[in-house]
Formats: C-alpha cells, sequence, structure tokens
C-alpha cells in the first residue's frame, strides 16, 4: 500500500498563494449600497410608521427565501437528502433567487467544493488563498473562522475568488435539471425581480409602495444575508459541540431561529486531527451533510426539517434521508466520554474476515460487473450502498475502483484521497468504511 501523505502537500498546485486575491469590487459595491439604501430608507420610513402588512411582508420574504435556502440549495441540491416534485423545485428556485446569494448551480458546485477539499488552503472556496470565481452577485464564500468574527461574517465577502479544481466537482444532477438550468440562466432578472419589484407591487396593494420596497426589498435582503453569515461567524464563535470538539463549529439556538433551523452545525460540520500525521492538524470535516434534517433530535429547532416533512406527508417530497443511529450513538457518546471523564478511546480495527490476494481481487471485480471496489488501508471495501450517500458524488469513488484500469498503483491512489490527499474523513466515515470491507489485501 502506498504511504498516506500530507493532506495539501501531495499536489504540487496547493501551495498557498503568496498574494492575496484581488478585492471583487462589483459585488463590494453591490453590497455597500444595498446597506446604504436600506439604511437610508429605514430612516425614511420608520417601523412605527409603516403599517404592519409592511412589516409581515418584510418577514415574509425573510423567512421565505431563507428557507428556499436552507431547504432548497443546501439540503436538496448541494446535498440530495431527499427528493423533490418538480412543482417543489420551481418555488424552492424562484424563493431562492430573491436571497441574492447566486444560482442554484453556482451555490452547490462551490459548496460542493468546499466538501471535497474541506479546509484546503486553496482549493477550500470557504479558504481565502488562491480563490476566484463565477462572475455572480454574492456568490464568493471564502472565510475563514480564524480571522476573526467580523472577516468570518462578511469581510471574506470582497474578495474575487478562483476555482481551480471546479471541474472535479460532481454537476451531472445539476445541468440535467431543467429547473436549475433555467434559473442558472435567468438568475439576475430572477433576483432583482423577486427581491426589489414584488416587494413594491405588494406595498402598493396598501399604498405604502415604496415602504414595501424599502422593507420587503431592502431590509429583507440584508436580514437574509446576515443570517447566512451568522454561519460562518456565530456557529463558530459560541454555542454548543455535543458530536465534536475538535474544530470551531458549534450549536446555537438563536443562529437556529435566524436561519431557518440551520444552528446545529456542530452536526453538519465536524473536525479530526489525521490518525497518520505525526502532528496533529485539524481539518473540517462534515460527518453528516447527507441527513435532511439540521439536527436529529426532535427538540433542535429546525423548521426546515418540519417544512420537509409535513410535504413529505403530502406526497411532494419523497427519499428523506438519515444520518444511522449507531453513528449518532457513538458521536455522542464519544464526546461524552471525552468531556466527562477524559477518556479517549482509540478506534477498534480487527478483521476475521476473507484475506485475497492481487489476483482474487481482480477476479472478484469482473464477476461483480457494476460493483465498485476501493483500496483503503490494505482492505478491499465495496462502496457500492455508499455511492448515493458520499459527499464527493459518485464519480469520485468510481474513478478510484478496482477495474477500470489494470494499474494496481492507480488503484492504491483510493487511499491516498481517502487519508488526506483529496479530504481528510471523519470517525464516522471510516467506521462506514469498515463495515463495506468484504476482504483484507496480502502481496
Amino acid at each position: 500500500m502506498s504511504t498516506p501523505r500530507s493532506r495539501f502537500a501531495t499536489c504540487p498546485d496547493t501551495a498557498i498563494s503568496p498574494n492575496d486575491p484581488p478585492i471583487w469590487w462589483s459585488t463590494t459595491i453591490f453590497m455597500t449600497l444595498i446597506h446604504l439604501a436600506a439604511l437610508l430608507g429605514v430612516y425614511s420610513f420608520p417601523p412605527w410608521s409603516v403599517t404592519r402588512e409592511t412589516l409581515l411582508l418584510c418577514f415574509g420574504a425573510w423567512a421565505m427565501s431563507g428557507h428556499a435556502i436552507t431547504i432548497g440549495y443546501h439540503r436538496l441540491y448541494s446535498h440530495k437528502t431527499f427528493r423533490a416534485t418538480y412543482g417543489v423545485r420551481v418555488i424552492l428556485a424562484v424563493l431562492g433567487a430573491g436571497a441574492f446569494q447566486g444560482s442554484i448551480k453556482v451555490w452547490c458546485l462551490r459548496h460542493r467544493m468546499h466538501h471535497r477539499f474541506t479546509d484546503d488552503p486553496v482549493h477550500d472556496p470557504y479558504v481565502l488563498h488562491g480563490l476566484s470565481g463565477d462572475n455572480l452577485l454574492i456568490a464568493s464564500p471564502s472565510y475563514a473562522a480564524t480571522r476573526g468574527v467580523f472577516y468570518s461574517h462578511i469581510g471574506w465577502l470582497f474578495y474575487k475568488p478562483t476555482y481551480e479544481r471546479l471541474n472535479l466537482i460532481e454537476r451531472d444532477d445539476l445541468e440535467s435539471d431543467p429547473v436549475v438550468r433555467i434559473q442558472h440562466k435567468y438568475y439576475i432578472p430572477l433576483a432583482f425581480f423577486l427581491g426589489f419589484v414584488c416587494p413594491a407591487f405588494l406595498g402598493s396593494l396598501w399604498h405604502e409602495t415604496m415602504a414595501g420596497f424599502v422593507w420587503g426589498g431592502l431590509v429583507a435582503r440584508i436580514f437574509i444575508w446576515h443570517s447566512a453569515f451568522l454561519v460562518n461567524s456565530l456557529a463558530h464563535w459560541n454555542g454548543l459541540q455535543p458530536y465534536s470538539d475538535e474544530d470551531t463549529s458549534r450549536g446555537n439556538f438563536i443562529l437556529a431561529l435566524l436561519t431557518g433551523g440551520e444552528g446545529s452545525h456542530n452536526f453538519h460540520v465536524r473536525a479530526v486531527a489525521n490518525p497518520k500525521e505525526k502532528e496533529t492538524n485539524l481539518f473540517y470535516q462534515h460527518a453528516f451533510p447527507h441527513d435532511f434534517r439540521s439536527g436529529p433530535s426532535s427538540t433542535d429547532w429546525d423548521p426546515s426539517k418540519w417544512v420537509i416533512l409535513g410535504l413529505h406527508k403530502l406526497g411532494l417530497v419523497s427519499g428523506l434521508r438519515r444520518a444511522s443511529d449507531d453513528d449518532l450513538v457513538e458521536a455522542v457518546h464519544y464526546m461524552r466520554k471525552k468531556n466527562e471523564l477524559g477518556i479517549t478511546e482509540p478506534e477498534v480495527d480487527t478483521w476475521n474476515g476473507e484475506i485475497w490476494n492481487i489476483d482474487k481481487l481482480k477476479r472478484f471485480a469482473r464477476e461483480k460487473t457494476g460493483r465498485c471496489i476501493v483500496l483503503i488501508d490494505g482492505f478491499a471495501i465495496d462502496v457500492t450502498p455508499y455511492l448515493g450517500e458520499h459527499p464527493g458524488g459518485v464519480n469520485l469513488l468510481r474513478k478510484y475502483s478496482v477495474g477500470l484500469s489494470g494499474d494496481i498503483d492507480a488503484w492504491h491512489q483510493a487511499d491516498w484521497a481517502f487519508s488526506g490527499g483529496m479530504n481528510n474523513h471523519s470517525r464516522a466515515a471510516r467506521r462506514r468504511m469498515r463495515e463495506l470491507r468484504v476482504a483484507k489485501l496480502v502481496d
């Protein structure tokens, strides 16, 4: 087996750029103008001077676009945690455009790239260095919590990113969806129509056109943006860590209230030290991204989860995906023992199954046509049942599978990718791989 290498030292193009990326002037100017216009608008139309309908319009616009991002962009399209009917997808796409966070395609590719190259100083779009990107409004997440609360909240927005490895991210499902294609093509007019024209029109129905524009348009956009930005700042600064304390992600009830349920950030994001490195380097890991819930407990404030469950009852969504109970129990048990007793249990790794050589592995691959077999830590692992769950997508696993080429060294690259070359996987992911082992390899 090839020796696992440092996560960022394996490829020469992952060196951190000596220069910060240029300022993204279009985004900087646009966001500055919206903030200034909102302040001027609130001064001209203070909340006590407008009708209750106008204030409800502001809250409704904030809630609908915010939930469209959480339910549609994030849970449906980025992580495929459930399937939705055409009508539901259209509604989520239209409302999501009004959030001014980019099209579904751009938002999801960028988010998937973050999961693929988590915390990579060059290729993770949520890290500042070496980034560039699509020329779309408010579509450049590149925060780093270690740079301070203000920077991680909004400062990262003003730099223009570059995504050098965007072509490695799975996109077939996005490009084959007509809703995604149309929304991407007409994103900017949709965003302005939903974000500014509609609030003004609705306000005119009760003779408050300008107040509707200010509160339902400008102020609501500010609320939508800063609620989302709190996931980058507050969720890494204050809150609980029931699943892992190896990174800065935290669960926060205030965040859950403001973001439609995205408060259990410690559930969605975990970190793990590379056990095969001499130095302990922490990398963000996303332990349960394919769970349609932000938090598994019935007490977690997650209205987006409740909306999804309601749509499921109506037959409008299907295929709800959940993290396994065993993985959840193991994560909580591990943290409780660590916090209460100061005990860090080592991972148990025993094998009493079959022992194969390379020839038997090749025969197995030929006989099991269509199966996806990869080599990790000296074991043949049938990851076929895991293909739909893999955050990096199906194509990445197929790339390293046995049988696509006769190059044994290429097969062993799965070990490099799993152990830090592409992503440093969480304890839950390593446990899942152990469950899928079919044989141990010998020379």
